[in-house]
C-alpha cells in the first residue's frame, strides 16, 4: 500500500502547478508557522533536513516528512486533497486560490 495518495482534486491542482513551474515536490512539518499543512515547491527549491524522510511520491512529486510527523503517521496512508482556500505563505497553490491538505486515509497493517 501507499503512503501518500492524492484525491482527484489534488491531482488536478498538482497538474496545474506543474504545467507552470515544473517539476514539484511536497514538504510537511509539524512546525508553528504552517502546522502540518503540505507545502508544495517547485524541486530543489526546499531543500529536505537531515532528520526529513522521504515518504514517498504523489503524481511523481516527492513527498517528504518531518521526523515527527513520519512517526506520528508511521502505520497510516495519508490522503493528499486541495480544496479553495489560503495555501500556506510559500506553497504555489496559493496563486490557484487553493489549499493543500493531507489526511489519515487508512490504517496500513505491518
Amino acid at each position: 500500500m501507499e503512503k501518500i495518495i492524492a484525491t482527484e482534486k489534488a491531482k488536478d491542482v498538482i497538474d496545474q502547478l506543474k504545467e507552470r513551474y515544473g517539476e514539484l515536490m511536497f514538504y510537511m512539518s509539524g512546525g508553528c508557522c504552517e502546522g502540518s499543512q503540505p507545502m508544495c515547491y517547485e524541486k530543489g527549491d526546499y531543500k529536505p533536513g537531515s532528520r526529513d524522510v522521504l515518504l514517498g511520491e504523489v503524481e511523481g512529486c516527492e513527498f517528504y516528512l518531518s521526523e515527527e510527523q513520519n512517526q506520528y503517521y508511521a502505520h497510516s496512508q495519508l490522503l493528499l486533497n486541495a480544496a479553495p482556500g489560503m495555501g500556506g505563505g510559500f506553497s504555489l497553490e496559493s496563486v490557484l486560490g487553493m489549499a493543500f491538505s493531507a489526511t489519515t486515509n487508512a490504517l496500513i497493517n505491518n
